[in-house]
């Protein structure tokens, strides 16, 4: 393991390291961002890569945060999990191979799919804070939104 995302890891929470590392879940309704309104990205807390957007989250009444689609795909990496006796899509995330949680098809349109999230694995940047935060390219995103 090379030595930035050691002393990263050693940043974490208990709940964030054994949700990214050990590929726990944590308790539903009882995680920072289910019910998180507020405009902005989410990335990766381990690796900073940014994964998913409020402008594709959505109540999906899991109880965890849920969108229908990544931010930046290329940064989310869907594997086989037969885990608990059950056939799942985990999704893990591509530079920091945190372990995020598991991607359902039973979502709203466009895409009919659900990536149902752990809060612990996700560090929340606001709007107002994306350029500050080195994700400046994703500002525009939410202007253009505002506009319509």
């Amino acid at each position: 393991m090379d030595k930035e995302k050691l002393e990263k890891l050693h940043g974490l929470t208990e709940l964030q390291y054994k949700v990214t590392q050990e590929d726990a879940t944590e308790r539903a309704f009882q995680n920072e961002y289910w019910d998180n309104k507020e405009s902005g990205i989410y990335v990766d807390v381990v690796s900073g890569e940014p994964l998913f957007s409020s402008m594709h989250k959505y109540d999906s009444g899991s109880g965890w945060p849920s969108f229908y689609q990544p931010l930046v795909k290329e940064n989310i990496i869907e594997k086989e999990d037969t885990s608990l006796g059950m056939r799942r899509v985990e999704v893990r995330s591509k530079n920091g191979n945190s372990h995020l949680g598991h991607l359902f098809p039973d979502g709203p349109n466009p895409t009919g799919l659900r990536y149902c999230i752990n809060s612990a694995s996700l560090r929340f940047i606001p709007v107002d804070k994306l350029e500050e935060e080195g994700h400046g390219e994703f500002k525009n995103d939410f202007e253009k939104r505002s506009d319509m």
